[in-house]
């Protein structure tokens, strides 16, 4: 065991657990109504539960154990086997264990933020519950548990696919079956708290250096590289979005700002331990304009509800990323280097987005006929109109004025 190493990844999973307790929580509990807001922290801090005992009961085992191509097997069920003595490489297996988990935490709490004011609670939970196991957990045995996308050599650092194109893929696909919030697309109500929303987003940016430093999985020069290229990647994209804002609408909206922020995170997170810091400023560049435009093309091109533009920040920025991580990891742009050509390397990372992206889509569809059979996915005209989700599911209010 390597004192240093454990010591990060310890750093690490609490920095990552804080991006969804509070960080996420409180961002996209910023940006819907005010009636909606205890709804939608319920829902992160729910997920964060459930999650946690999916991933000691069965999800660690299909991720990381087994010698399948597709998916793990059981043998590390209940955390079989797994002590204070067993390592995971130079770091106890154990905390191995937490700090995946802290990423099955965050993935599908991602998702909340496209379907946030009109969907059961009882649904949340049951679709994350199901999903981390027939989604989250196999791709990622695909990507880092040694599975045939490891196999092809794809570039996914700390989660541009297991991450964000699952949870960007998967939230379209809820939200269609879901429907649109009543009024869409003609009436948008504005964040109620952009105060709330800002803090969240400052949070989540922190939490990222565990999220992509600590998926170095050791405290060496790799790790310290990862956090310096997803810092130059958020700054950029943020001083991109808020340039295109300011030039569209006259002002530069903190809102603006800081979903340009989480689009430049997203989009470095597979290509951050491949990258130098020219391809992080170039992924800020290019996440800045396409994730903005991203949100125009499903909001009001194809008008799909996603409400806090889950596929167009988190899908259409991972994806980017692992699409751009061949590219960028070259020497050409101050990367560490590739062992196969820009082409060949650029090939297995459609390989994977393509593959990810299917697998997700259909998996969730029939999650979600499952959920909607059981439980019903949305909650009554009344509650969500009139009555909020707030009083009308948990029976509390965030604001008594």
């Amino acid at each position: 065991m390597n004192g240093a190493n454990t010591a990060w990844i310890l750093t690490s999973s609490a920095l990552v657990l804080f991006m969804t307790l509070p960080g996420l929580g409180l961002f996209y509990a910023g940006l819907v109504k005010s009636r909606n807001t205890i709804s939608t922290l319920a829902q992160c801090f729910g997920i964060a539960c459930v999650a946690s005992v999916v991933w000691f009961i069965a999800g660690y085992s299909i991720a990381f154990s087994g010698e399948g191509n597709y998916i793990g097997d059981l043998s590390k069920a209940f955390l079989k086997g797994v002590g204070t003595e067993s390592l995971s490489g130079d770091i106890p297996e154990i905390l191995f264990v937490m700090f995946q988990m802290t990423f099955a935490i965050i993935t599908p709490a991602l998702i909340v933020g496209a379907y946030v004011e009109r969907i059961k609670f009882s649904a949340v939970l049951f679709i994350s519950a199901i999903w981390i196991l027939a989604v989250y957990a196999p791709v990622t045995h695909w990507v880092w548990g040694g599975g045939w996308l490891a196999d092809l050599g794809v570039f996914d650092f700390a989660g541009g696919l297991v991450v964000h194109a699952t949870a960007g893929i998967s939230a379209i696909v809820i939200v269609k079956m879901l429907g649109s919030r009543r009024g869409f697309p003609e009436y948008f109500d504005p964040p109620h708290s952009p105060v709330i929303a800002m803090i969240g987003a400052s949070m989540l940016w922190v939490g990222w250096f565990g999220f992509n430093g600590g998926s170095a999985l050791a405290a060496n020069g790799n790790a310290g590289m990862a956090i310096l290229v997803t810092h130059i990647s958020a700054a950029t994209a943020t001083l991109v979005w808020m340039a295109i804002d300011w030039f569209r609408n006259g002002k530069p909206g903190i809102v603006g700002m800081i979903t340009g922020t989480i689009a430049g995170l997203a989009t470095v997170t597979p290509a951050s331990g491949f990258i130098g810091p020219m391809g992080g400023f170039i992924l800020g560049l290019l996440s800045g304009a396409v994730c903005y435009y991203a949100v125009i093309f499903f909001k009001f091109t194809l008008k799909i509800d996603d409400s806090l533009d889950v596929m167009a920040v988190h899908g259409v920025g991972g994806i980017l990323g692992t699409l751009l991580a061949g590219v960028l990891a070259s020497e050409t742009f101050g990367g560490l280097g590739l062992e196969k050509t820009v082409m060949q390397q650029t090939i297995v990372q459609i390989i994977g987005v393509v593959s990810v992206v299917v697998f997700s889509a259909v998996v969730t569809y029939v999650i979600c006929l499952m959920t909607k059979s059981i439980f019903g996915l949305r909650v009554s005209e009344e509650e969500e109109i009139s009555e909020g989700l707030d009083s009308g599911t948990h029976g509390e209010q965030s604001y008594h004025i």
